[in-house]
């Protein structure tokens, strides 16, 4: 079955369903799932975290067993 079939027959399961409470737990699971973790950080975590991608990118590391003494 490909990928269009499928979803027709979720849809027709769900169009069966008269349980407010799951269609409303479908429906958040699916806003969930298409939301991008990205754009819900904030501007300074996502620079933070850009930060750190350069910094392994130019070789700037420490050993875990030195980072654990720094948040220790």
């Amino acid at each position: 079955m490909d990928i269009q079939s499928s979803k027709i027959e979720l849809v027709k399961l769900i169009l069966d369903i008269d349980n407010t409470e799951f269609i409303q737990k479908v429906a958040d699971f699916v806003k969930r799932e298409k939301a991008d973790f990205w754009n819900e950080l904030s501007l300074p975590q996502q620079n933070e975290i850009k930060k750190g991608i350069d910094d392994l990118e130019n070789g700037k590391r420490i050993e875990f067993s030195e980072f654990l003494k720094k948040i220790s």
